[in-house]
């Protein structure tokens, strides 16, 4: 379905010295920078996989993406997205894909969300019959009808992504590109979010592709994993082996009044007696603890850590993807 074979893609830009001299010089001399964005990759994705692309920012995500959906051309290699070239065949690869990103809307702002999604009906030339039951079972996958006459302006950023998801699921698309689909969202959101997702993978089979940097989507929704880094695949494999080596790292982050040098110290040795892979991160006025929860418990490291400080707040999340893709350079997945 998706076939990227040795792709890399390389960026021009112009270095500009710093001040007026440096504006002035730019105006008769501009020094280039070749930017390596992508480089040298190579997957192929299978029909109704669900794939979490991810990695840190930077490492080259968006544009493979923009690549594959033909808004970017490769500096080299080739790519296929259901035998068209998307970069050549624009309209064509348009009609197959559907693509939905965190930060921006295909949306019309002014509009009410029911007449875009019929304008959006007249641009990718959906039938009538066609239109109308998928309309209807958008609307009621992801409980549109509320809100289905309100001007987009006026939606939450939770209803505004459904509406999104929605419209580009619209015409049927064979392939889904989500780019950040739970930034920002409540709880209750993402999980109707990734259902709706799941749902449209598992009924009608569509392929997704998915980047964010929430691992508690990745673990919801997605059976195999692409890590990328400083431009080039350093992962491509199962779901399972990441969760075997990372699935139960956790991170316990405490916001306290005040540091004392030889407390950390402690609670970090109190940590690593439990679990030695464990870090104890100090970040402005807060504590990163990185440990695997199979090793040593949550409650104990907070009943450790409000005997040595004063704890404001904290929070647990899962391990960020940052560290993982530092941990797999360190030492791959074993």
């Amino acid at each position: 379905m998706i076939k990227v074979n040795n792709v890399s893609k390389t960026f021009k830009v112009y270095k500009k010295d710093d001040g007026l001299k440096g504006a002035v010089k730019g105006l008769f001399k501009r020094e280039k920078e070749y930017i390596e964005a992508v480089k040298d990759i190579s997957f192929h994705v299978k029909k109704g996989e669900i794939i979490g692309y991810i990695g840190a920012n930077g490492a080259g995500k968006s544009t493979t993406i923009k690549m594959m959906t033909g808004v970017l051309t490769p500096t080299s290699g080739s790519i296929e997205v259901c035998g068209v070239v998307p970069h050549k065949n624009r309209i064509e690869n348009a009609k197959r894909i559907g693509v939905v990103f965190g930060q921006r809307t295909q949306l019309w702002w002014d509009l009410p969300l029911k007449e875009t999604f019929t304008i959006l009906k007249e641009i990718y030339e959906v039938e009538d019959s066609a239109f109308e039951t998928r309309y209807n079972y958008l609307i009621d996958l992801l409980e549109i009808e509320p809100f289905i006459k309100q001007p987009v302006r006026t939606l939450s950023l939770g209803q505004r992504m459904r509406a999104d998801l929605a419209a580009a699921m619209l015409h049927s698309p064979e392939i889904l590109y989500l780019d950040e689909p739970t930034i920002g969202l409540d709880v209750m959101v993402k999980e109707r979010i990734r259902k709706a997702i799941k749902e449209l993978n598992q009924k009608f089979q569509v392929t997704v592709i998915l980047t964010t940097h929430d691992m508690s989507d990745i673990q919801e929704l997605a059976t195999r994993i692409m890590i990328i880094e400083k431009g080039e695949i350093i992962y491509d494999g199962a779901k399972e082996a990441i969760n075997n080596q990372f699935g139960n790292t956790r991170q316990l982050d405490l916001k306290v009044e005040s540091f004392d040098e030889s407390r950390i110290k402690a609670l970090d040795f109190f940590v690593k007696s439990h679990d030695e892979t464990s870090n104890v991160l100090v970040d402005e006025n807060s504590l990163k603890i990185i440990f695997d929860q199979d090793k040593i418990s949550v409650a104990e490291i907070l009943s450790k850590s409000m005997t040595d400080f004063k704890v404001l707040d904290f929070s647990l999340q899962d391990q960020n993807i940052e560290e993982i893709v530092k941990k797999l350079y360190q030492g791959g997945i074993s």
